[in-house]
C-alpha cells in the first residue's frame, strides 16, 4: 500500500468514525462497526489506530492544535491586544470545527483522560491566564474563565444560529462581561473604539450619532437576527460601537416606558 493510499485509507475511517459516534455515541460504536461500515477488516481499522481512543484524539487534533498556535500567538503580544485576540481567534476556532466541537469536548472528558485531555486543559489554563491579565485579583480570573465559557458554550448549545450571527452575538457578549477593560475592540478595530494601545484617543472616521431611521432598521435588523452587529453597522454607516450604544440606549428606553 502507497502512503497515499494510506492517508486516503486513514482519513476514510476518520469521516466514518465521525458520523458513527454523532449518530450512535462514542461509547456504542465499535471498532467492528466502523469496519463494516467502510467494506475492511478490524485489523485494517488497528492497522491505523490501535484503539477507539486513537481514534477519538485523531478527530480531536485540528481543533487542539489551532487553539494551541493561537495561544501561543497570543502570549507573544502585549496584555491588551493578547486579550482580544485570543478571544477573536477561540471563538473563531469553535466556530470552525463546530461540526465537532460537541462530540469532542463530551467524550474526550469522559474517555480521554491521557495527554490530548490534559493538554487541552492545559491550553485552557493558558487562556486564562492570558485574559487574567498580569497580577490578577480574584475577580480579574473568574472573570477568565467566564469569558472563555462565553466564547465556546454557544457554539455547542445554539448550533441552530448561523455563524457570522453567533460570532457577532458572543463577541457582543464578552465584550459586556469585560466593559471596564480599556481595549474592548476586537484586532481588527473599530472607528468609534480606542484603538489597542491608545486608550483615551480616537480615531476620526464614522459619526458617532444615529438618526431616528437609522436606529428604527437597525432595530429591525437586529430583532429579526438575519444580520450580524458589523453587517448592521456597516449598512448604517456606523461603527460597532456607536450602534451598540444606540441600541442599549433604545433598549432602556423602552424598558423605562413600559
Amino acid at each position: 500500500m502507497t502512503l497515499a493510499e494510506t492517508d486516503g485509507t486513514r482519513e476514510r475511517i476518520l469521516r466514518a468514525a465521525f458520523d458513527l459516534f454523532t449518530v450512535h455515541g462514542y461509547q456504542r460504536t465499535s471498532l467492528r462497526r466502523i469496519a463494516e461500515r467502510l467494506g475492511l477488516t478490524k485489523a485494517a481499522i488497528l492497522y491505523h489506530f490501535p484503539s477507539k481512543g486513537h481514534l477519538l484524539t485523531a478527530l480531536a487534533e485540528p481543533m487542539v492544535g489551532d487553539l494551541e498556535r493561537l495561544v501561543d500567538a497570543a502570549e507573544s503580544l502585549p496584555p491588551g491586544p493578547a486579550r482580544w485576540t485570543l478571544l477573536e481567534g477561540w471563538v473563531d476556532t469553535m466556530l470552525e470545527h463546530r461540526g465537532r466541537l460537541g462530540l469532542l469536548l463530551h467524550d474526550l472528558a469522559l474517555v480521554d483522560q491521557g495527554s490530548t485531555y490534559q493538554r487541552l486543559l492545559r491550553i485552557a489554563m493558558r487562556a486564562n491566564q492570558i485574559l487574567a491579565g498580569p497580577d490578577p485579583s480574584r475577580r480579574d480570573r473568574v472573570r477568565a474563565v467566564q469569558a472563555i465559557a462565553m466564547c465556546s458554550d454557544p457554539v455547542v448549545f445554539l448550533m441552530e444560529v448561523p455563524a457570522p450571527v453567533l460570532r457577532a452575538d458572543m463577541l457582543d457578549g464578552v465584550r459586556r462581561l469585560l466593559a471596564d477593560e480599556p481595549a474592548a475592540a476586537d484586532s481588527r478595530g473599530d472607528d468609534d473604539e480606542p484603538a489597542v494601545g491608545a486608550v483615551g484617543r480616537r480615531r476620526p472616521g464614522r459619526p458617532r450619532s444615529m438618526g431616528p431611521e437609522q436606529l428604527l432598521a437597525a432595530r429591525r435588523m437586529h430583532a429579526a437576527g438575519t444580520h450580524s452587529i458589523d453587517e448592521i453597522a456597516a449598512a448604517c454607516g456606523v461603527s460597532r460601537a456607536t450602534l451598540y450604544r444606540h441600541l442599549n440606549s433604545s433598549d432602556n428606553n423602552e424598558t423605562v416606558s413600559r
